[in-house]
């Protein structure tokens, strides 16, 4: 089996090579044709059963995955970068793609991975531009990943917990699914009780992304792109969105969103992540310590809906300027909306100068590992993952309730309903743009 897969990686570069020589008298293709050739080559990977890596199945009825994969090329690279820094070897290992299963109509997946001269890495995929894993290490060296997840593609479908994914067109909830623009209503499918929730019933984390790698002299990076067509899901206008995922050797990974439309239209992007400290599998997030940099927060209604108030956290359990463990004053949010632990949007406040603001800094005390956040936009949505219902995960490890942490920056919940929020209106001619840094240590 290894000399066959041996001999398919010789008769890959045979076909690198014969593509690369046209035949007498034939032109040669420009480059704006079909852009430079680049091939990303999977690292070897160890026997492993077959019942658990389902995302790697195919028809073939084989007990073992192979310990090699052929050659893997990918045509193009992403528009504008610069691949002239950095040695081959270096970018293919720093840029890596697999087959990551299908859909469950058949879309066939793929799994980029990017990794940078810490050894940090990232996983992410086209479908729903989830980010799949991020493995970072602890105050040992001992590297997990951190991101939680599921086994194959259609479990995001069906069960759909947005693990790790892009959320839009309007992240978190829009009242009874209608909003008004230049006088004109507009209805969006409820699919949260009587309420729009994270794009609808086909949001930007149920639909196939184009992705293109890239790199730099210190990062690489994959250049996501989707267009949401007028009306897709209700909403108004045909929607550009670009985000860029890059992980640089000071070990942060940046997401970069932009957006354009024709028509006005609600915004509001943002990454779903559950992180766990500890690792994605180790349990109880009620431990972790949390800072958050906030002063107030929105009130809810039983919808979790802002009723336009702005709370100020004195004295309530939404109080964490100062690091303490999620689980200290969990107990205090009696609510019944909040399921007896934290989904709130609490509003940063903001620095003075230019450049990101500080929004949450997280540690998880058993390993060491550390998490802290700067991003662009107004507000952060925490969520200690009461809603977790022990849905089976990778490894048939089960999430239960308060196994994970969620902390999704973003403008407020509603905003189309009301005046006085931060503007989320996109308007023919303006860009939308959105930042957020993800740094991750350990102490």
């Amino acid at each position: 089996m290894k000399s066959l897969f041996l001999s398919l990686a010789v008769l890959g570069s045979a076909f690198c090579f014969l593509l690369s020589n046209n035949a007498p008298g034939q032109e040669a293709p420009s480059p704006e044709t079909c852009g430079p050739a680049v091939i990303y080559i999977q690292p070897p990977q160890p026997l492993v059963p077959w019942s658990r890596r389902p995302v790697l199945g195919s028809p073939l009825q084989i007990r073992f995955l192979p310990q090699f994969v052929p050659v893997q090329i990918c045509p193009q690279q992403a528009a504008g970068a610069d691949n002239s820094t950095g040695d081959a070897s270096s970018a293919d290992e720093a840029v890596t793609s697999r087959p990551f299963g299908a859909t469950s109509e058949g879309t066939p997946v793929t799994a980029w991975t990017l990794k940078n001269k810490n050894g940090l890495s990232a996983v992410i995929l086209d479908f729903g531009g989830v980010l799949y894993e991020m493995n970072t290490p602890d105050r040992d060296g001992n590297f997990a990943n951190i991101s939680c997840n599921y086994p194959t593609i259609p479990e995001y479908q069906t069960i759909r917990p947005y693990f790790g994914s892009l959320v839009g067109r309007y992240a978190n909830r829009i009242a009874k699914g209608k909003f008004t623009i230049d006088g004109t209503e507009y209805s969006v499918p409820v699919n949260d009780g009587e309420n729009a929730l994270h794009g609808g019933l086909k949001g930007f984390d149920q639909v196939m992304w184009s992705v293109e790698p890239y790199t730099k002299d210190n990062a690489v990076g994959l250049h996501l792109t989707y267009t949401a067509a007028d009306g897709e899901e209700g909403y108004p206008g045909t929607l550009s969105v670009a985000v860029d995922y890059e992980l640089n050797d000071d070990n942060e990974l940046k997401i970069d969103y932009t957006a354009t439309t024709d028509k006005a239209t609600p915004v509001n992007l943002t990454n779903h992540t559950f992180w766990n400290l500890g690792g994605a599998t180790s349990g109880s997030i009620l431990g972790t310590e949390l800072k958050l940099n906030a002063s107030h927060f929105l009130p809810t209604d039983s919808g979790l809906i802002p009723t336009g108030e702005i709370g100020d956290v004195t004295g309530t359990p939404l109080d964490f300027r100062q690091t303490k463990t999620i689980g200290q004053d969990i107990a205090n949010v009696t609510e019944p909306q909040f399921n007896g632990g934290y989904d709130h949007c609490l509003i940063l406040d903001a620095q003075e100068g230019e450049g990101l603001t500080f929004c949450a800094a997280a540690r998880d005390p058993n390993t060491g590992r550390t998490l802290e956040i700067t991003t662009s936009e107004p507000a952060v949505q925490f969520y200690s993952g009461n809603f977790l219902d022990g849905s089976t995960g990778v490894g048939d490890y089960k999430y239960q309730k308060q196994s994970a942490f969620c902390l999704e920056t973003q403008h407020y919940p509603d905003s189309p309903n009301h005046a006085e929020f931060p503007n989320t209106i996109l308007r023919p001619g303006d860009v939308y743009r959105h930042t957020t840094v993800h740094k991750f240590g350990c102490q």
